[in-house]
């Protein structure tokens, strides 16, 4: 048995603190069964958006002719852009790799692990089969992996995750995608930019769901324009014959009594299909009960607001943790982890300014509340919306979208949400406000912002006359 001060299963975010634990003079031990570096840069954020970039290449010159230029595309080498960036990622992957195996202070195992007992864990695979580590501190980050839905016949047809449609060598001729989540969003955006057919079968009412209702509503109709999209339908069966892939599909929730006599299932034929119904954690691979690692009905780890499990000395963090499955997050909880293992005394998590972005063809990023949840929290708020098309930028771009601020009763900003070109760079100074500033409207209406820049659509927006929701509907 080798002994340890620190442990982390998993070499995402969690390699942050191991450099940490490492730079305290702790022994420090890193497992990890696939490639270094974790989902976000394998498998995950890195490669799918400089692919998507490919992707906002080609819209832009498909769309030359809003802006009276006559532009053709004679090829595109759409293997080429994939080897390149898959190469791209193994690259990094390889150096993260390298920089361990050479270290003198972080202990790397190329395996999988299982804990036996608490804060030990027997590994298995490689030359490491069967041998066991122990640790005073056990760091859980080992991430989550494709959900896979209970279709009937899924087992037996040749579907692909998101995982391997961003290493597909050609564009299929017609992608089927179940579920409407942001992964759906961006592959569906990617491929069908680069001429697939895109079907796309969601169970909710809207794609985007966890999304600001009004910003998702307006995304469905965006990608209704250009797709084949069914939401409020469930996939049901799954099946292959001569390369097509058929998927099934029944309304969602399923309508009840003679209802149900009247609504008609779909039945969408693809050459390939890809499943993105969200993201299932790790635990299950880990024996995490044998720990004494509570986790909730899904199978995420239970933290305490320090990210400290139910197990005494063992943390966790990340996708595994389930609070956002976002890379920045995952971050985020690692600087709090290190700060709360090695600082002078325990800091909660701060949440409050956790943003998101959608990488699709329009762009949407978020922060803080929704309307949905205030509404469904009882708040009282006030909200508005400020089109792109009514700035000088906006109208120059002929850029469709909106933000949407949404404020207390007192002017302190409680959310935002944009729908539009660089959204995810406009949503910053959103962020920015409520973290550093007072967080109130009066931080983003007061700042200069560069005219004509396209930053004004967020200025105006926190600038005008709001409406007060949550049970009030006179202007504020």
């Amino acid at each position: 048995m080798e002994e340890y001060d620190f442990l982390v299963i998993g070499s995402g975010s969690g390699l942050d603190v191991a450099n940490a634990a490492a730079n305290q003079g702790q022994s420090v031990a890193v497992v990890e069964k696939g490639r270094l570096g974790g989902t976000c840069l394998n498998r995950g954020c890195i490669p799918s958006k400089q692919l998507l970039y490919h992707a906002d290449v080609m819209e832009t010159i498909q769309q030359a002719d809003e802006f009276g230029i006559d532009a053709t595309v004679n090829d595109v080498q759409f293997a080429d852009i994939v080897r390149e960036v898959t190469e791209d990622v193994h690259g990094s992957s390889d150096s993260i790799e390298r920089g361990l195996a050479s270290s003198d202070r972080i202990d790397l195992y190329r395996a999988e692990g299982r804990f036996v007992d608490e804060r030990t864990l027997e590994l298995s695979g490689g030359d490491r089969d069967g041998e066991r580590l122990a640790a005073d501190t056990v760091l859980v980050a080992a991430g989550t992996r494709p959900a896979i839905p209970p279709i009937d016949g899924i087992e037996t047809v040749d579907y692909l995750t998101s995982r391997e449609a961003l290493q597909l060598e050609t564009p299929p001729d017609h992608l089927v995608i179940v579920g409407g989540g942001y992964i759906a969003a961006e592959l569906g955006q990617f491929f069908g930019t680069f001429g697939s057919d895109v079907s796309i079968v969601g169970r909710r009412p809207n794609l985007l769901p966890d999304a600001d209702e009004e910003v998702a509503a307006e995304f469905t109709e965006r990608y209704e324009d250009r797709f084949d999209v069914y939401t409020g339908y469930e996939a049901t069966a799954a099946m292959q014959s001569d390369g097509s892939i058929t998927v099934e599909a029944r309304p969602f929730p399923e309508p009840e009594g003679d209802a149900a006599n009247d609504v008609d299932p779909v039945s969408v034929t693809g050459d390939e299909l890809l499943v993105a119904a969200g993201r299932v954690p790790n635990t299950d691979t880990l024996n995490v009960e044998t720990a004494g690692i509570e986790t909730d009905a899904a199978g995420f780890v239970e933290t305490d607001e320090y990210l400290r499990t139910t197990a005494d000395g063992v943390w966790a963090l990340g996708d595994i943790v389930g609070e956002y499955l976002l890379k920045h997050n995952a971050n985020h909880e690692a600087r709090a982890v290190a700060r709360n293992l090695f600082g002078d005394e325990l800091e909660p998590v701060d949440y409050s300014a956790m943003p998101f972005a959608v990488f699709a063809s329009p762009e949407v990023a978020g922060v803080g509340l929704t309307e949905q949840e205030l509404r469904a929290a009882d708040r009282e708020y006030a909200k508005r919306t400020y089109r792109y098309e009514e700035t000088a930028r906006g109208s120059a771009m002929k850029a469709e979208g909106f933000v949407k601020p949404i404020i207390d009763l007192e002017g302190e900003i409680l959310g935002c949400h944009i729908i539009g070109p660089e959204a995810s760079d406009l949503i910053q100074e959103v962020v920015v406000a409520m973290t550093a500033g007072s967080g109130t409207v009066r931080d983003i209406r007061e700042s200069i912002h560069i005219h004509p820049a396209l930053s004004e659509v967020v200025q105006r927006a926190f600038s005008g006359q709001f409406t007060r929701g949550g049970g009030h509907d006179h202007g504020h």
